[in-house]
Order: C-alpha cells, then sequence, then structure tokens
C-alpha cells in the first residue's frame, strides 16, 4: 500500500476588503488564474493584492484587469509586468451566466478573494456584485457594529 501524500494547507488568502464595504455579493464563483513561472512565485510569497480590480468579458473569455502582483525577487529580465490582464478560466455556461448577469445595471463582476488551493493551483473568488448606496454602507456598518457589541455581551455572560 502506498502512503498517501499529504501537501501542507496553504495560508495564502489575498481579500479584496474594499468589495465587500462597497458591492452586495449575489453569487460567487471559484476560477482558475492563467499565470506566468515569476507571478505564481509572488502570490505564494503573499504579494498581491485585489485593490481596485474588476473582471469582463471579452469574446466569450473571463479576464480580470488591474490585479497587482508585484515582481519576482529573484526574476530575471523575463520578470512579469505587475498589473496585466489575466485570463481566468471558467466554464462556458458560467461565464454566458454572468455575462447576462452583467447586462442589466449596476451589476458587476468583482474579484473577492485570491488563494492557492491543496493542489498548489492559484484560484480566484469572483463575485457577481452590484453597488451598495452610501445609505447601505453606513447600514452594513451599524450592523457590523451590532453585531460585534452582542457578542461582547454574550461573552461577557459566560
Amino acid at each position: 500500500m502506498g502512503k498517501s501524500k499529504i501537501l501542507p494547507t496553504s495560508r495564502i488568502n489575498i481579500k479584496n476588503k474594499r468589495a465587500e464595504h462597497d458591492y452586495l455579493v449575489i453569487d460567487k464563483y471559484t476560477a482558475g488564474i492563467v499565470l506566468t513561472g515569476t507571478e505564481i512565485k509572488s502570490i505564494r510569497a503573499g504579494k498581491a493584492s485585489l485593490v481596485d480590480t474588476f473582471c469582463y468579458i471579452n469574446r466569450g473569455e473571463m479576464w480580470m484587469k488591474n490585479a497587482y502582483i508585484a515582481e519576482y525577487d529573484f526574476g530575471s529580465y523575463n520578470n512579469h509586468s505587475t498589473r496585466r490582464d489575466r485570463k481566468l478560466l471558467l466554464n462556458r455556461k458560467e461565464i454566458r451566466s454572468l455575462q447576462d448577469d452583467t447586462k442589466s445595471p449596476g451589476f458587476t463582476i468583482v474579484p473577492l478573494r485570491m488563494f492557492i488551493n491543496e493542489k498548489g493551483l492559484a484560484k480566484v473568488v469572483i463575485g457577481l456584485c452590484r453597488g451598495k448606496k452610501e445609505y447601505d454602507k453606513r447600514n452594513t456598518l451599524k450592523e457590523k457594529q451590532d453585531r460585534r457589541e452582542m457578542d461582547r455581551a454574550m461573552k461577557v455572560r459566560l
């Protein structure tokens, strides 16, 4: 009997915190990312950011625009550019569904989280989102603060 190979769980979890504040997430999808060798090494080092990143569909393919992945320190002359468009890997059915949903006004596709899965592949969680109004943002912050106070009160009672 062969031994099963257990890969260590990855600690790479890059979040787009601004997206949770600015958008209401309607639906979530997990997509693969087409990367070069130096890009995956930078992500594994945790040197990436999803701030001001969005997704668009062009000719039946999903693309992620403006995602920052730092240049790899030990990369040679063929290092990658930091903010290039990166292709996302989704099924045609999922892309068609997202394309139909984004035709209605107010909806957009935003990357929420980037991580390395158990096989060592870079994945991104994208969300079909609707923009929040200013009063929605205030209500969300108030609910979050109320929830935090209730949790504190419950801990004191225990």
